[in-house]
């Protein structure tokens, strides 16, 4: 009886070990492909850089400003970095596009090419915050999660992408 016991106890443990890994592969398929939504968590890569005197926004350069590839992250996205040293953590807002931002990439500004070169390129995981211009595009509250509304496109709703994309359905 103890053999048996012990043998359940065994391919238990085992099932359970496999199905561990196959969850966190999982969990990480679903960070790197995943297209990025208000509260979502993903990962990127990370530089920096240090040129420039006016974004794409036309917003003049300063900390807490990036790039990203307005395909996945449009301007005026806001996002929340929380994997880097923590001198670089904190909340950036997407002002800025270049032709080398392409795809899971996130550029942070930084006043001093000196620190910005010694930066290289991270990998990092963010979560949007914002996606775009839209305030209604944001996080939802601890209210609107549990009180969720029901699903479907709001009419008065602008969309978070920009209009070529919206109106593709991507």
């Amino acid at each position: 009886m103890t053999a048996v016991a012990v043998g359940a106890f065994v391919s238990t443990y085992e099932v359970t070990i496999l199905d561990s890994k196959y969850a966190a592969l999982a969990g990480v398929l679903h960070e790197t492909t995943v297209l990025p939504s208000a509260g979502a968590r993903l990962a990127f890569k990370a530089t920096a850089y240090c040129k420039g005197i006016t974004t794409a926004s036309g917003v003049p350069v300063q900390s807490g400003v990036a790039a990203a590839d307005p395909e996945l992250l449009p301007v005026g996205s806001v996002v929340q970095l929380d994997s880097l040293p923590a001198r670089y953590n904190g909340i950036y807002t997407v002002l800025d596009t270049g032709p080398s931002v392409q795809g899971r990439l996130l550029d942070l500004y930084m006043w001093s090419c000196n620190e910005a070169l010694e930066f290289g390129r991270q990998s990092l995981r963010l979560t949007v915050l914002r996606l775009g211009w839209n305030p209604r595009s944001t996080t939802p509250s601890l209210l609107d999660r549990i009180f969720k509304r029901p699903e479907g496109p709001d009419p008065a709703v602008l969309p978070s992408r920009p209009l070529s994309q919206a109106a593709s359905g991507n």
